[in-house]
């Protein structure tokens, strides 16, 4: 391969002047670079960004840690996180941690050094797993609340969204509305939680503890959530799940049971991921601007790493909206849209 030195012999230049070119550095002669660049590219030559890094202090890297690498809620997050970054000049280093505290350390033992900076997706975090983190580097939370006034955060409408669709299936008549949880100790599930229970309130219903399942936010987790509530007696009408792979987890149990959504059983999740619109029934959920809420992550962390972490905290909520499909009850006009013609591949 060839190496800087290679390409400084053959520009007749010295290997400082090949360092600025690809440094960006504007004391070169727009000649000169020319020339640089040109023999850089006949001989294959690419910079080393480890090397680069020690001399510019960027990586043009920003890590990413998320509780988990599966479904579409998280795939829609990585795009948005994606499209950002790269529409910025950076590139990612992305790992998972299971929202367990000795992965979450490693992990960020790991990019230590390799990263502008770190947007990090824990919402059960536990704010002295950030302690090693270097004060000089921008952190952003997502999905959980900062504490303090040490790092940015980007959190969900978690408790009015909960709060606005039990409302809506109290106003379709629902007495006995179920809820399947999160995830035990996870902020976002609290939350949703807490805005079902709200709702109740509200109406001058009493919590049943009988109605409420753990789910764990997966599809297996709110199919047998669904099998123990419908063992419940008298047995709920409706079922809000806290997000939607477990919402999609239930309509699979009732439909293996035979009982009809939603003549039978009212049906509602949380995120609004693509595929929600194409259950049979489709499926009403709270939406989340997922995609967005990974832009929006990476636009805060990108102002940090530009004021080199030396600029205001903030925290935004990100809000949802109540998106009514057919396995609620009500009547809806959204349709899925068409279908785009894909040419086929040789």
């Amino acid at each position: 391969m060839a190496t800087i030195k290679d390409v400084a012999r053959e520009a007749s230049v010295s290997v400082a002047t090949v360092s600025r070119v690809f440094n960006d550095a504007a004391v070169v002669r727009e000649d000169t670079a020319k020339r640089i660049r040109d023999v850089a590219a006949s001989l294959r030559y690419a910079p080393h960004n480890g090397a680069r890094s020690l001399i510019t202090s960027k990586t043009s890297t920003i890590g990413v840690l998320l509780p988990d690498l599966y479904g579409e809620f998280f795939s829609e997050v990585i795009r948005g996180i994606d499209l950002t970054a790269r529409g910025s000049g950076y590139h990612l280093i992305i790992s998972s941690s299971h929202n367990d505290k000795v992965e979450i350390e490693a992990a960020m033992r790991a990019m230590r050094g390799r990263v502008d900076g770190l947007l990090l997706m824990s919402p059960d975090i536990d704010a002295n797993s950030l302690l090693n983190v270097p004060a000089s580097l921008p952190v952003v939370l997502l999905c959980a609340p900062a504490k303090g006034h040490e790092v940015d955060s980007v959190i969900i409408q978690n408790f009015r969204g909960a709060r606005e669709m039990v409302g809506h299936l109290i106003s379709l008549g629902h007495r006995r509305i179920a809820i399947i949880k999160g995830a035990l100790g996870n902020y976002d599930a609290a939350e949703r939680l807490r805005g079902y229970h709200a709702a109740l309130r509200e109406a001058d219903f009493m919590p049943d503890g009988s109605l409420e399942c753990d789910g764990g936010f997966t599809e297996a987790g709110g199919y047998a959530a669904t099998m123990e509530l419908l063992a419940v007696k008298p047995c709920p009408t409706a079922i809000f799940a806290a997000n939607d792979s477990m919402a999609i987890g239930a309509l699979s149990a009732l439909r293996d049971l035979g009982v009809r959504v939603p003549e039978n059983m009212a049906v509602a999740g949380f995120d609004d991921i693509p595929l929600a619109r194409y259950m049979d029934p489709p499926l009403s959920s709270v939406r989340v601007p997922i995609s967005d809420l990974g832009a929006r992550a990476v636009g805060m962390l990108l102002h940090g790493i530009t004021h080199k972490n030396e600029h205001t905290r903030r925290r935004e909520r990100v809000s949802t909206e109540l998106v009514v499909r057919r396995s609620s009850g009500a009547p809806c006009d959204e349709r899925p849209p068409p279908a785009r013609r894909v040419r086929k591949q040789r």
